[in-house]
């Protein structure tokens, strides 16, 4: 069974390219269904995939009898409108044990842009549900998923690796309150309503800000948000006009076109007699348009601008690093165990086959035996010597027929599967 996985991250794609790949969760299943019968249309076998889609990553994971990589990447390239050769520039492919290193790395946090960082694995936990909602899991992803989420409960369990993590949350209020000398007398929108706004909010409110207001799609999850952290709900139509009201602004949306743009802020900071707005897009693709960030009196900052900010405090898990990656090179150790028994399943349904057919044709000779008259001492003679001829024939057959070059290696061989006692 062939096992890879193509990815890009913030390590190797810049933000608006990660944001052409960007995949919504609630896309996922018709997106698996196609990327699924593309590559069985090209090989006519069986593909199992996953996607795990997020600000900082989008990857994909597949398992079928044979490897199809340039196949998955000339799939992903399209979906994104670009060549195969743009994009192979951006992106990294693990085959076989890597698969296994990468994923458990990933769930476990050592490959996000905040070190330790938890909400990855909860983001995994959904790419691998809507996968298999999908009809897109078999087996093997299944196992490896599984065991990701194993090593991730021991890594966080046994380790520190979380200690001392800045969250892109924290990072948000940290560089607001470098900018505004007391955040509660700042005015804040927060644009979307999901689980990366929900956690800025947190952090935001236990500050105490002048006032809180959050703009969503739908009216019902905003007005959620609102009440429990007593703030208002807007609708995004409004946005637009009622920008220059506030002083701060989160964004986070799985919107595919910007819901900021240019000359909506041009117009905010207008009525706002030139006052600085601070201003964070947390969204892949953007939700707020990069040539605001241009703009006088803005303080705009993407995720990729968080980097310097949640990197405070690496140094000190360094050592929860090098410890985490010793559960994760047992839990390779484990998978690829598994992978290879897997891989010999056939065999010995092959093997299993054969000898109850052997044992069917002994048992219906033996009844034919005993409707002659045979006695019943005679009839247990006879299929005992005919299981045992045939169990015994090729092996006999491949010690009379072995030349001399193979012939020691076969004797072990034989030694090993019928001599176990005398050995």
């Amino acid at each position: 069974m062939a096992v890879w996985t193509l990815g890009l991250n913030h390590t190797t794609a810049p933000l608006d390219m990660r944001g052409r790949f960007a995949f919504a969760l609630d896309q996922l299943a018709p997106t698996l269904d196609t990327l699924r019968s593309n590559l069985a249309g090209k090989t006519s076998q069986a593909h199992e995939a996953a996607i795990l889609s997020t600000c900082n990553r989008t990857e994909i994971y597949c398992a079928a009898d044979q490897a199809a990589t340039a196949d998955t990447l000339l799939w992903l390239a399209q979906a994104g409108g670009i060549t195969p050769q743009e994009l192979q520039s951006h992106t990294y492919l693990l085959e076989g044990d890597e698969v296994a290193r990468h994923a458990f790395r990933v769930a476990s946090g050592l490959d996000s842009m905040v070190l330790g960082e938890a909400q990855i694995l909860g983001q995994l936990k959904d790419a691998v549900r809507a996968a298999e909602n999908a009809g897109a899991l078999g087996t093997t992803l299944n196992q490896l998923f599984q065991r990701s989420f194993a090593v991730a409960k021991e890594v966080r369990s046994s380790t520190e690796i979380g200690a001392h993590s800045i969250s892109m949350a924290a990072a948000s209020v940290r560089l607001a309150s470098q900018l505004f000398e007391n955040l509660q007398d700042i005015k804040v929108l927060f644009v979307g309503a999901g689980e990366m706004i929900e956690l800025v909010l947190t952090h935001f409110a236990a500050k105490k800000p002048k006032s809180i207001a959050i703009a969503n799609r739908t009216l019902e999850h905003g007005e959620k948000l609102a009440h429990r952290f007593g703030g208002e709900v807007m609708r995004l139509a409004d946005l637009p006009v009622r920008l220059h009201e506030f002083d701060a602004v989160i964004s986070c949306t799985a919107s595919t076109l910007p819901l900021i743009g240019l000359g909506a802020v041009e117009r905010a900071l207008k009525q706002r007699k030139r006052r600085p707005m601070f201003m964070v897009d947390l969204a892949v693709p953007r939700d707020i348009e990069p040539e605001v960030k241009a703009l006088d009196d803005i303080y705009l900052f993407t995720v990729d601008d968080l980097a310097s900010v949640v990197q405070t405090g690496q140094a000190q898990r360094q050592a929860a690093v090098a410890e985490a990656e010793i559960i994760i090179d047992a839990g390779v150790q484990s998978f690829k165990h598994w992978l290879g028994q897997r891989g010999m399943v056939p065999v010995i349904q092959q093997l299993q086959d054969q000898a109850e057919a052997w044992r069917q044709a002994e048992l219906s000779r033996a009844r034919k035996l005993l409707s002659k008259g045979e006695t019943l001492e005679a009839v247990l003679e006879s299929l005992s010597r005919g299981l045992t001829q045939k169990m015994l024939h090729g092996a006999m057959t491949e010690l009379r027929s072995a030349d001399s070059d193979r012939l020691e290696q076969t004797v072990q061989t034989v030694q090993r599967l019928f001599l176990r006692k005398d050995r």
